[in-house]
């Protein structure tokens, strides 16, 4: 809509100076012309970047990918391949992964920031609180699938969607490269 005023302005004042100013007005407004449409396709980019399908992260599980050692560094590329790949990736992580991770409890918003996602992508859950179920339950509001090599057999009675090939994607790294099993 910007874009669409602009250019009907650029054009009025074509219209009112006359024909001796016109070519330098029409240089600078080729110029704004082309700078509004890099914006308005900027813009269009980051909308559709949150539009993507949705896929659920056990931050908990996927930071032990690499060596057995926990590492956000390891997260932060699985967010990134799936971001890239056009997915929306949300990350869950038990209340003691920050101790684990730094030796002191991290909140969401930390943890968002170090995997380059907006807070409402990033949850910690409560002490006490079982990760998997909260987990589980997202993925099936949100017909999400989850990344993680946790199989949930526990959890299968209540969660039947765990049993279903391809709702589960493992991962692991190999040769020092990040392998994951999605189709």
């Amino acid at each position: 809509m910007r874009f669409a005023v602009s250019i009907l302005a650029i054009s009025v004042i074509l219209f009112l100076l006359g024909l001796k100013q016109r070519d330098e007005i029409l240089l600078v407004a080729a110029a704004l012309a082309l700078g509004g449409l890099y914006l308005l396709e900027r813009g269009w980019h980051r909308r559709r970047q949150g539009q993507g399908t949705a896929i659920l992260l056990d931050g908990s599980n996927i930071m032990y990918w690499r060596d057995g050692v926990p590492r956000l560094d390891t997260v932060r590329e699985v967010v990134d391949q799936l971001a890239a790949q056009g997915y929306r990736p949300g990350v869950v992580f038990d209340a003691s992964a920050g101790h684990r991770l730094e030796g002191r409890y991290l909140h969401h918003p930390t943890l968002a920031r170090a995997l380059n996602l907006p807070p409402e992508q990033v949850m910690v859950v409560n002490k006490g609180e079982v990760a998997d179920a909260l987990l589980l339950r997202a993925g099936c509001d949100m017909s999400a699938r989850i990344v993680t090599n946790d199989r949930y057999r526990d959890w299968a009675g209540q969660f039947p969607k765990v049993a279903e090939p391809g709702y589960l994607i493992g991962g692991r790294y190999r040769h020092g490269a990040l392998e994951r099993d999605l189709a």
